[in-house]
Order: C-alpha cells, then sequence, then structure tokens
C-alpha cells in the first residue's frame, strides 16, 4: 500500500517597491498562481487608493453601529434601580442594578468603549450607595473602585463612596489616601472634603 507524503515548495516570490506580489517562472509552481498574484495585487492597489481618497477627502470613518434598544434598556434599569433605592428596597436596587451592569458589559466589541464606561461608572457607583444603605461596606468599596476604574475625573460620589467605606471599615489611612486622591480628580468637592477632615480627626484621635 503506497503512502503519499506532503511535500514542502518554496515559492520564488518578491515584492517590489510599489509592493506588488510577482512570481519567478518555475516548474514547480502550482497551476493558476500567476494569476492569483494578479488578483491579490489588483486588490491591494484598490485598497490602498482608496484609503489615500479618503483621506485626501478629510471623509470621515464610518459610524460605529449602536444598539438603542440596548441604551433604553440600560438607561430603564439604572431608573428602575434608582427608584427602588428611594423607596429603600436596597436589595432590589441592588439586583436591578446588576441587571443593567451585565447589560453593559455584553456590549458588542464594535460598540464604542466610551460608551459603556459612561453607562458603567454610574451603574456601579450607584450599586455601591446602595451595598452601603445595607452596611456592606466591602462590597460598595468594590463598586466605587469600580465606578473610578470607568471614570476618575468628575465622579466625586464614587470617591466619596470609596473613602467612606474604608472609613467605616476602620482602615483610615487608605480613606485618607482615596480622598486625597478623589479631591485631585473631583475638585472642591464640599462631601469629599468633610468627610476628608472626618477622617483626618479620627486619625488624630488614634495617635
Amino acid at each position: 500500500m503506497s503512502r503519499e507524503s506532503d511535500t514542502f515548495v518554496l515559492l520564488p516570490l518578491s515584492i517590489n517597491s510599489e509592493l506588488s506580489v510577482s512570481v519567478k517562472p518555475s516548474p514547480h509552481n502550482p497551476p493558476g498562481l500567476v494569476a492569483e498574484i494578479a488578483t491579490l495585487n489588483t486588490l491591494h492597489h484598490t485598497l490602498l487608493t482608496s484609503e489615500a481618497t479618503a483621506q485626501a477627502e478629510n471623509i470621515p470613518p464610518p459610524p460605529v453601529p449602536v444598539n438603542p434598544k440596548r441604551s433604553a434598556a440600560i438607561a430603564k434599569l439604572r431608573t428602575s434601580g434608582n427608584d427602588a433605592y428611594k423607596k429603600k428596597q436596597y436589595p432590589d436596587a441592588c439586583r436591578i442594578y446588576s441587571l443593567g451592569i451585565d447589560m453593559a458589559l455584553a456590549r458588542p466589541a464594535w460598540e464604542p468603549s466610551g460608551l459603556v464606561k459612561d453607562e458603567l461608572y454610574l451603574l456601579y457607583a450607584n450599586r455601591s450607595q446602595a451595598y452601603m444603605a445595607t452596611g456592606n461596606w466591602p462590597e460598595g468599596l468594590a463598586d466605587a473602585e469600580a465606578s473610578i476604574d470607568c471614570k476618575k475625573v468628575g465622579n466625586p460620589k464614587a470617591h466619596w463612596r470609596k473613602g467612606k467605606c474604608l472609613k467605616e471599615m476602620g482602615r483610615l489611612e487608605e480613606a485618607r489616601d482615596a480622598l486625597e486622591l478623589g479631591l485631585e480628580y473631583g475638585g472642591e468637592d464640599s462631601d469629599l472634603k468633610s468627610l476628608y477632615k472626618e477622617v483626618q480627626e479620627a486619625l488624630e484621635k488614634r495617635r
């Protein structure tokens, strides 16, 4: 019984200064290779020409599609979570915020990452507050940090919540550092400044 073995053939390909591929004549070249290379070169130069034309005419890139139904659903979940929180239904609020977070994280990869972060920083910050309302400081801390990771500047509530959770957990030095960072990113926020003063006083009493 005969058995055929695979054979590696090194094709005599080369690329010129115009980035076109050429092949030297050889009896070992597969049939149709020249035609396939010609098609490849044509496609390559067409793409280069199209890109150059778009840049020359200052044509903007195609818009990134965003599913409006998903955006509306996430916004509705956040509103529903806020309503539950106002009614002091804190476990329900956490559950609803979690659904919104899961939906935001499940956005397709081609949608703008900035959109996802804008949704997540609010949802994480709100769920952090709901956890804090039940005295669940570790979970509140984790969500506050997640919110800050999504948006450091212009997110003073998340910085305040991180500092508050650390303070309530007795981690005063970390709370002070977190609040200092929050003041650096959040500007002259009155709540941040007030909590920072409380932490400083607690540290002085501890000495």
